[in-house]
């Protein structure tokens, strides 16, 4: 009971900046939520299969995040985002490939836990576990060497996976690893965040 009120107040501190500094000491009685926006960029990394096609990628996102003081640490999130994969040169070298890249939407909706914080007198610096589930639409474009015989395509496709991750927060910023699997596409994503509140209750 003890951690968790604890863990409430330096939430409130940092969630509602100036405007709450009065309930430094103690948390305020009544219900307090608070709705936020972040934008992350960031590389990609494929691993298994998904690794013999490409080896790098890069992706930015938009999320939207929601908690009160009812049931933090736990935020829950929304996000919406733009990959883009590019062929590796050990592919290129070992196929009729002369370009392959795949562009790809993911969208996530999870939850975010927030742990008690490592450092608490110069920054707070907390660990962070979060799990979401996912939708991915993906556009992927195939073009062959003129020389090879084969016809360039592309194909859209739409898969459903899961995101795990975790990482470190001051809270308006964040870096966090996660393992992305969908059924064509696994990979390690690194992603530095910024974050901002859009409207504040209490």
């Amino acid at each position: 009971m003890i951690k968790t009120v604890t863990t409430t107040k330096y939430f409130l501190i940092l969630i509602f900046l100036f405007q709450l500094s009065i309930y430094a000491e103690q948390p305020p009685s009544g219900r307090v939520s608070g709705l936020f926006m972040s934008f992350g960029v960031g590389p990609r990394f494929p691993v298994a299969e998904f690794s013999n096609t490409s080896n790098f990628g890069y992706g930015a996102d938009l999320e939207l995040s929601y908690t009160d003081n009812e049931f933090l640490p736990v935020f829950l999130y929304a996000k919406i985002g733009f990959e883009q994969f590019l062929g590796s040169q050990s592919f290129y070298k070992g196929s009729d490939y002369s370009n392959y890249h795949i562009n790809a939407i993911p969208v996530n909706i999870g939850a975010r836990y927030y742990f008690s914080p490592l450092l608490e007198n110069i920054i707070l610096l907390m660990p962070i576990a979060q799990i979401s589930a996912t939708y991915c639409y993906s556009h992927t474009l195939n073009e062959f060497d003129k020389n090879s015989g084969k016809n360039n395509f592309s194909e859209d496709k739409q898969e459903f996976g899961f995101s795990a991750g975790a990482g470190f927060s001051m809270f308006m910023m964040e870096l966090v690893a996660s393992y992305n699997y969908l059924p064509e596409k696994q990979f390690v994503s690194l992603d530095l965040k910024v974050r901002i509140p859009l409207t504040i209750n209490f």
